[in-house]
């Protein structure tokens, strides 16, 4: 396996560095989004970080690289269509973000996120966000969508 690329608890493929950038790029056009400059600034500043970053987060360290002022609203619209494309999940308890290592591949994500770093991970569990989403359809819910993260101490932490 390359340094670009490691196995998940999940048993798919994560990507780290240029194969990550160069998937999500394929991933978001098959949506038939365009991959613009700004798009994947955004996209490389969110991959940088291993705990979720805020919008506001990724502007300031943006504007501090550019020399000029990056809106929070504009980081804001991308990281929606970077949600809605499956390269980044929002962290809800959070209000931050976290880069998707393995752009196309859809699951229901369970996070894990330490209270005392701040540091988050995931694992797929089809067979538990399954029953969720099916909870969720028995009581007259459509279109379901699990959000299940699980807050505590990591290893290192605890």
């Amino acid at each position: 396996m390359s340094e670009t690329d490691t196995k998940s608890s999940g048993g798919h493929r994560e990507l780290q560095g240029e194969a990550l950038s160069a998937a999500a790029r394929v991933s978001l056009e098959s949506t038939g989004e365009r991959w613009t400059g700004m798009r994947a600034e955004v996209f490389e500043e969110l991959a940088s970080h291993k705990r979720p970053v805020s919008a506001y987060d990724i502007a300031d360290n943006l504007s501090a690289k550019r020399g000029s002022r990056v809106a929070p609203n504009s980081v804001y619209r991308i990281l929606d269509i970077f949600v809605s494309g499956n390269l980044a999940n929002r962290i809800e308890s959070a209000n931050a973000f976290l880069v998707n290592s393995h752009p196309g591949c859809r699951h229901d994500c369970i996070f894990l996120i330490c209270d005392d770093c701040g540091t988050a991970s995931h694992f797929d569990n089809d067979s538990l966000t399954g029953a969720l989403r099916q909870v969720g359809r028995d009581k007259g819910f459509a279109d379901v969508r699990p959000v299940v993260e699980l807050r505590g101490l990591c290893a290192r932490c605890a």
